[in-house]
């Protein structure tokens, strides 16, 4: 097995920023279609805008799973940096795959909000269907 360095675990920083930003630009705009979807609710009570906040909550739940895991996977990240920096490359190695691992479980969440999303939309096509338009 080679040996861990410093370029190792510094490589996922820029990614796991870039996926931290993706991650956060998502919060913000459910937080959004949640404030929006409340008003409608609260004017109509359609039973299109109760699915919707269903659905947002499901989406927003799993939206904070995937910060959090991602968090600690960066958190790991840094500390695999401060391991290999000190010399310790068995604990360096133990926690840069502890990372990965976090960084693979932030992904999987990340595809079952996908799938989730597009049950949404879903939502608004059954919706236009029912409305008499064909697609």
């Amino acid at each position: 097995m080679e040996e861990l360095t410093l370029t190792t675990p510094s490589i996922m920083f820029s990614a796991m920023s870039l996926i931290m930003l993706a991650y956060t630009n998502r919060f913000l705009a459910y937080a959004q279609v949640v404030r929006n979807l409340k008003d409608e609710y609260s004017q109509t009570h359609t039973k299109m805008a109760e699915k919707q906040l269903h659905n947002l909550t499901k989406r927003l739940y799993l939206v904070r799973s995937m910060q959090i895991f991602g968090v600690m996977s960066l958190l790991l990240c840094v500390l695999c940096t401060l391991f290999i920096y000190v010399n310790m490359h068995i604990s360096a190695v133990v926690t840069f795959s502890a990372a990965l691992i976090l960084l693979a479980v932030s992904l999987a969440i990340s595809i079952k909000e996908l799938l989730i999303s597009v049950k949404a939309l879903e939502y608004h096509l059954d919706d236009i269907k029912n409305n008499g338009i064909n697609l």
